[in-house]
């Protein structure tokens, strides 16, 4: 039976300030801005998401630039590269990464996705390709999948927009919360895909943003957590999946009753993040345990004390943990392969 613990009995994360500050502004926001009608205050979330602009010239060691992929869906792709590597003349794995914000907010020029992906860039190093996709509800199911695999076809025929030491052979997915959803779904698309030169060879999950009718231990024991509660996640599911659909469509319940049989797929090996102050979490493990009994390579990370999206605030220690965790399995997984 799910727990019935009140909302002021529930234990709660010790958080820096600054993140405290930032999550109520972005729950703010995200409230402000969903409408009862099924749409959502853009002109509102335009003006209140700060945004970080591309540096040709380094800063800390990482450039940046945007690259237009379809002028006319508004997808592209802001490309991050590290100097120093690029200096000693090795190559570097690519990292194709999709934000998060429920498949309706923000976008790889947020302050925030820009600012961890420059992380991700610097500490790992690799090239990191962070994808501007279409957002729902103005674009539901399956534009984003659609937006995600497009861009792999896009690098896989124009390899020249791509610093000339990232090697594509060394290709990694990564996304958080709803960007793991998206990165999931594009891994099961890659083999029927025709990519000629891009090899997937891992996949990042970081607190993957899957759900379903049933309400779970987690989502019953803190339905009113930060950013994802239970009344945010139905309202986003609601918007996002097809007319008629429940939470049970595969694109939500990826493990579930209508889940796709992985068993022959080449799918790439996986790295699952969990919190455990996230109301999502169950079905993060068993996203885990679905592609462990369907034969998969899958390593699960988990930080009992942590919310959803945690890793975005650079004042916790456990940031810097992930980052350096995820480096170790994208080095790892490239020894595999030398």
């Amino acid at each position: 039976m799910a727990s019935t613990t009140s909302n002021s009995q529930q234990p709660k994360p010790v958080l820096p300030w600054r993140a405290r500050i930032s999550i109520s502004f972005l729950c703010t926001l995200s409230d402000a801005a969903r409408r009862s009608n099924g749409t959502v205050n853009r002109l509102l979330i335009n003006l209140l998401d700060l945004k970080s602009h591309p540096n040709a010239a380094p800063v800390n060691g990482v450039s940046s630039n945007d690259v237009t992929v379809d002028a006319s869906r508004n997808l592209w792709c802001r490309v991050f590269s590290p100097t120093v590597a690029a200096a000693s003349g090795g190559a570097l794995p690519v990292v194709i990464f999709f934000h998060g914000g429920g498949f309706a907010f923000l976008s790889p020029d947020s302050l925030a996705y820009d600012a961890v992906c420059r992380r991700f860039c610097r500490q790992i190093p690799a090239v990191v390709v962070s994808v501007n996709y279409r957002l729902t509800p103005e674009h539901r199911y399956p534009s984003q999948y659609d937006d995600g695999e497009d861009i792999l076809k896009f690098l896989d025929e124009n390899r020249a927009v791509l610093p000339e030491n990232a090697d594509l052979s060394k290709c990694f997915l990564a996304g958080d919360s709803a960007g793991a959803n998206l990165a999931h779904n594009v891994a099961v698309r890659v083999p029927k895909s025709g990519l000629r030169i891009i090899r997937v060879i891992g996949l990042v999950s970081i607190q993957p943003w899957f759900g379903g009718e049933e309400r779970t231990a987690a989502e019953e024991k803190f339905k009113g957590a930060p950013l994802v509660s239970m009344a945010r996640t139905d309202w986003l599911w609601k918007v996002f999946l097809p007319d008629g659909s429940d939470r049970d469509h595969v694109a939500a319940n990826v493990s579930g009753p209508n889940s796709e049989d992985l068993s022959g797929l080449d799918y790439p090996d996986t790295l699952v993040v969990v919190g455990g102050f996230d109301p999502l979490q169950d079905w993060q493990r068993r996203y885990y345990e679905w592609l462990k009994n369907s034969g998969k390579n899958v390593q699960l990370i988990e930080y009992p004390k942590m919310i959803h999206a945690f890793y975005v605030f650079d004042d916790l220690p456990e940031s810097s943990q992930l980052i350096t965790q995820i480096k170790d399995f994208i080095n790892k997984r490239i020894s595999e392969l030398n």
